[in-house]
């Protein structure tokens, strides 16, 4: 009989990461208590948004904070993609990470500049600000995921493929509640409209698709 020799990673950095993750919300909940309350009720109460009104800096550690925390649970999630090709491991994860990072900060760089060339700043930062809100909410919903997956049940490509289009079904809720107060600015310009919609809101989750796959 001829034995294989097998090498396996630990995944001992991944529960740093992932630890580390729960230490900032637990450190928002106590920071900025009244703020994480508000928060964690979005799905039922528009709290959050009227105390801190539509047009908050998105620079507030809070918000900061949270997309750190998005940016390692969406990478993470990712990752579980190259497990059958046995590529987990903590150098891969840091590609990804940033390779995220420069897409998202591309992808806002574009939509501030549209803002700022048709001076619409007011339309487009309230509208960026509850975005970023409702997607960090999302957050909490793939950091419970890889959790799951990373510790108690390994994902198929099925599966996984499964939860991506429940993330991209709730981003689509998302964006439609983020547009929802400018129904009438968007009716009278519907062309430059859907040119954004398929420009900055679709063809991102294309191009991530075809760079998983």
């Amino acid at each position: 009989m001829q034995y294989i020799e097998r090498s396996i990673e630990s995944q001992d950095w991944v529960t740093l990461i992932l630890a580390g993750c729960f230490v900032i919300l637990a450190f928002l909940s106590v920071k900025y208590k009244k703020r994480f309350e508000d928060f964690i009720k979005l799905p039922i109460s528009n709290n959050f948004f009227i105390a801190k009104g539509d047009t908050e800096e998105l620079k507030h550690p809070f918000n900061i904070l949270l997309f750190g925390v998005q940016l390692v649970s969406i990478s993470l999630f990712i990752l579980l993609f190259f497990s059958k090709e046995g590529l987990i491991n903590s150098s891969l994860f840091f590609q990804i990470l940033i390779g995220t990072s420069v897409f998202i900060a591309i992808k806002v760089f574009i939509e501030k500049m549209i803002g700022t060339i048709f001076s619409i700043d007011s339309v487009i930062n309230p509208y960026l600000f509850k975005k970023l809100t409702y997607t960090n909410y999302l957050t909490l919903f793939i950091f419970l995921s890889n959790l799951i997956f990373y510790y108690y049940f390994k994902p198929n490509l099925n599966t996984l493929f499964l939860f991506t289009s429940i993330f991209i079904l709730f981003y689509s809720v998302i964006i439609y509640y983020s547009l929802k107060n400018h129904r009438t600015l968007i009716l009278s310009n519907l062309f430059y409209f859907i040119l954004y919609l398929c420009t900055l809101e679709i063809s991102p989750f294309i191009i991530l698709y075809k760079a998983v796959v």
